[in-house]
């Protein structure tokens, strides 16, 4: 093997197989046709999973169609073809739908699949590029991956046409995230670790719920008061009647200032010292509306209350703080 590592002449060849690639994925998108429209149609309608098979390097690319199309509303998942042909094909029922790789259509585990898959009742989307191949003749529909060529100087490895394929699977998930009218805020819900997912956070996902949610009627005194906030650990009451309607709300900040007013009478009822219109949210509002509530008003709790204003939850900024969206 000759090592001898020329510069220039790598250069080149580097600039050339993006020029190839990029060349390739502009020429499949002008073979985008009817069959694309169709195979879309079938997902959509599909009660099952998107499964997405491959084998060798079309197998890596399905990997990523298969997680791309998880995490953007339509359920998948990849199988290795054979795997499938030992037992893994009891994971395929009748209502999923099965997308298979093969650059040339006769992968022979894959073509060995297909009757299989056929007697189950699954519809099949074939990516190839190969339009009269065994696997384009036995599919439902086809999709074209054809390229005039590898980006690999020597016109063997699969690259021109790996790329094509993901790039197509990736216009087949975009297509589907438009149909499915599917909102950022469903991606951040499929990834909850992720920075999007911490930003579109809601109050529900925060909140505290009964038989955490430090209630206090209104008629206790105002020395009982005391020892159920202190006992609570929030520094917050809020005040209701039987049926959690919303009454009011006492902090530790409102009692320091009833001292400061000269007021130090401990049975007075706790509806005379409370706040009677205080801050509130909603469960379905972000976390992040919550914290410019609280900022703005220099407050640290909020009842969560329903849209008849009953309490069914309690956000404090300690909650808001722990979850990291700031």
């Amino acid at each position: 093997m000759n090592l001898l590592f020329n510069r220039e002449e790598a250069l080149l060849i580097a600039k050339e197989t993006l020029e190839i690639e990029a060349k390739a994925i502009a020429s499949i998108s002008e073979k985008l046709e009817d069959s694309f429209l169709n195979a879309i149609g079938l997902v959509l309608s599909a009660k099952g999973r998107v499964i997405v098979c491959g084998m060798g390097k079309s197998g890596i690319v399905g990997k990523k169609i298969s997680a791309t199309l998880s995490s953007t509303g339509t359920p998948s998942f990849s199988l290795h073809p054979a795997e499938a042909l030992h037992g893994d094909l009891g994971m395929v029922t009748e209502n999923d739908v099965v997308i298979l790789l093969s650059n040339s259509g006769e992968t022979e585990e894959i073509v060995r699949l297909i009757p299989f898959l056929k007697r189950i009742g699954t519809k099949i989307i074939a990516f190839t590029g190969n339009m009269d191949s065994t696997l384009a003749r036995m599919s439902d529909f086809v999709l074209n991956c054809g390229v005039d060529r590898e980006a690999c100087p020597l016109n063997l490895a699969p690259t021109a046409s790996t790329t094509v394929t993901m790039a197509l699977g990736d216009a087949f998930a975009s297509a589907l995230i438009n149909c499915r009218g599917f909102l950022e805020k469903d991606f951040a819900r499929l990834h909850p670790s992720g920075s999007l997912g911490k930003k579109f956070l809601m109050v529900k996902d925060l909140m505290h719920r009964d038989p955490k949610i430090p209630f206090a009627e209104p008629d206790i005194s105002l020395k009982e008061a005391i020892i159920r906030m202190s006992g609570g650990g929030f520094g917050s009451l809020i005040v209701s009647n039987n049926q959690k309607e919303l009454l009011g709300i006492f902090t530790d900040g409102d009692l320091r200032r009833y001292f400061e007013r000269g007021s130090g009478d401990l049975t007075v009822p706790l509806s005379k010292v409370m706040i009677k219109a205080p801050k509130t949210i909603e469960p379905e509002k972000l976390a992040i509306e919550a914290l410019a509530i609280m900022e703005k008003s220099s407050i640290t709790s909020l009842p969560v209350v329903s849209h008849e204003k009953i309490v069914i939850g309690f956000l404090h900024l300690h909650d808001i703080l722990r979850s990291r969206i700031v």
